[in-house]
Order: C-alpha cells, then sequence, then structure tokens
C-alpha cells in the first residue's frame, strides 16, 4: 500500500483549518526566522495538526527554558539513591494507589494544561493503537485495551499502571496467537484492513484547566515524576516500565506488517528493547515515546483517510 505519507491523493493537514487560528504566525523576518513558526510550519512528519500546536506551546515554555537542566540533575541525584537503596535492602514494596493519586495531584495543581492534554491523550491512542492491532491480528478475540481517560482525575484509577500492563500483555499474547494461526497475514489481505478502532480522541483542552502554579512543562514533569514512580514501584517493575518505552519499534513494525508499508519505520528513534537504556533516561526516552506515538497514530489516521479515498 502507498505511504500517506507521499502519497499526493492524501492531504496529511486535513483538519488544519479547524486549529490554526489558535497559532498566530509572527511577522516574517528573513533575517531572523523564528524556530516555532518553523516548527508549526514544516509538516514532513504529519502529525496532529491541534496536538502539535499544544506541543509547541510546552516547548516554549519558561520553565522548559529555564528550569529542565536543573531538575534533570536532582531528579537524576534522587533516582540513584532510590535505585541504590532499594536494591539493597532485603524486601521490595509498591504503592500504586499512592503513585497515581500523587501523579493526578501533581498534574492537576503544577503542570501546564498542554501537557495534561498530551498526556492523557497518550494513553487513550495507546489503546487504540493495540485495539487497531487486534482487529487486524492472528485473533481478533485477543483482549482489548479499554483505558480511556478523559482527564486527569481518570488517571487515579491506576492509569499509568494498566497502560504497562495492557502493552506487555498484548505482546505476550499477540506473539501466542501468531504461533497458533500461522496463516493470519494471508487471511487480513482476503479481508482487508479496518481501520474501526482509528477514531477521534474526543479530548478537549478546557477539561484542563489553568492555575497560577501550573507552570510545568512536559518533560520536566516527567523528570520529577520519574523519581516517584520509582520509589512507588519495585525495582523490577521499575525496569519493566522503562524498558517499555523501547518497544516502539516493535509496535511500528507491527503496524507495517498490517499495512504493507516501511516507508515510515525510520521516524521511530526508540529502538533495541534487547539492550535496554539507563533509567536515568527514562523522562527523555517517555517524551520521545509520546512524540513517536502521536505520528504512529497520524499516520493511522491518513491511512483512513486513503482507504476512504
Amino acid at each position: 500500500m502507498t505511504s500517506p505519507f507521499i502519497n499526493p491523493n492524501v492531504n496529511p493537514n486535513k483538519n488544519l483549518n479547524k486549529s490554526e487560528s489558535l497559532y498566530q504566525l509572527q511577522p516574517r523576518d528573513r533575517a531572523n526566522p523564528t524556530i516555532w513558526d518553523t516548527l508549526y510550519l514544516d509538516r514532513a512528519i504529519p502529525v496532529d495538526p491541534l496536538s502539535k500546536i499544544y506541543m509547541i506551546r510546552d516547548l516554549q515554555s519558561w520553565t522548559r527554558n529555564y528550569l529542565l537542566i536543573p531538575i534533570k540533575i536532582v531528579a537524576n541525584i534522587s533516582l540513584g539513591l532510590i535505585m541504590t537503596l532499594k536494591r539493597l535492602l532485603p524486601f521490595q514494596f509498591h504503592a500504586y494507589d499512592l503513585m497515581h493519586k500523587s501523579a493526578a495531584f501533581f498534574l492537576k495543581h503544577f503542570v501546564r494544561p498542554e501537557a495534561c492534554y498530551l498526556i492523557v491523550r497518550h494513553l487513550n491512542i495507546g489503546s487504540n493503537v493495540i485495539n487497531f492491532l487486534i482487529d487486524n491480528g492472528p485473533d481478533r478475540t485477543m483482549p482489548r485495551a479499554n483505558l480511556y481517560p478523559q482527564n486527569v482525575d481518570d488517571l487515579v484509577d491506576n492509569a499509568f499502571w494498566e497502560h504497562d500492563l495492557i502493552l506487555y500483555n498484548f505482546v505476550i499474547d499477540y506473539h501466542e496467537a501468531q504461533a497458533a494461526n500461522p496463516h493470519w497475514l494471508e487471511d487480513l489481505r482476503e479481508r482487508g484492513i479496518s481501520y474501526e478502532s482509528i477514531q477521534p480522541l474526543g479530548l478537549d483542552i478546557k477539561n484542563f484547566q489553568r492555575g497560577f502554579c501550573k507552570i510545568l512543562d512536559l518533560e520536566s514533569a516527567i523528570e520529577l515524576f520519574k523519581v516517584f514512580y520509582s520509589l512507588c514501584l519495585t525495582s523490577d517493575e521499575f525496569a519493566r516500565a522503562v524498558i517499555s518505552l523501547q518497544f516502539d519499534e516493535n509496535f511500528a513494525l507491527y503496524v507495517s506488517k498490517v499495512t504493507g508499508d516501511y516507508n515510515w519505520n525510520h521516524i521511530v528513534s526508540n529502538r533495541h528493547p534487547m539492550a535496554p537504556n539507563s533509567p536515568f533516561a527514562a523522562a527523555r526516552d517517555l517524551f520521545i515515546h509520546g512524540m513517536i506515538n502521536e505520528y504512529l497514530y497520524h499516520y493511522l489516521e491518513l491511512q483512513k483517510q486513503a482507504q476512504n479515498l
């Protein structure tokens, strides 16, 4: 199938007019082009227009410019101490409820609405991508993902923990199903690809209120929260969460096997789960993981648009 990333019959910015009023271009100065207008106008890698605006707003945050580096230093020192202590203890412990209640409180009171929107959207995207692979996979009766939070308060019900469990259980179920149904891909080619799971997510930035203390950008917030995440999980659970970020390459290949299109996989940079990254890079990996999933989901939206054409 021709990739809609390079298909002239598919408009990767079909919904651009609906969101371009939210972004105001600066007066053009060829001697001093702005970073943000360039990022906004460049569409070599198609991404949902509204999400891209919120990404750019997040990147413009003063906390990212002035606090991210000191936050990284403090976070990594704290992470090192926690990981060392937990490895030395003769027992392991976890506190899922405390972790999620603290995360929701932290996001609700200290993190910018754009960042909160992107985090909640990410969990919805993950469920839809997994359900797409189930709909077009070797066993359409596999357990489906049903994690669809609509706001920060919905994260309290162990949303991050469930997100990781859904990913790992899907990978195991998917490969067991492939072994049991070796001709599933031929069957898929006969019946055709279903994009029923690739739907508009329906999230509204108005559900993520602004506040006097809601100043932190997405990456700074992740840097701080990774410390608390490591504290509230056992050592093995934290390692599992960190390695899950490198499954982006695997999921991109799952999707490409279904669509028959490998033209876009080069944009995936979180790779090689058999060579795990350092936990100290987890926040950056998670930040990139979010962007890659935005690219992947919009790719599937474009594929659906191409099919409709």
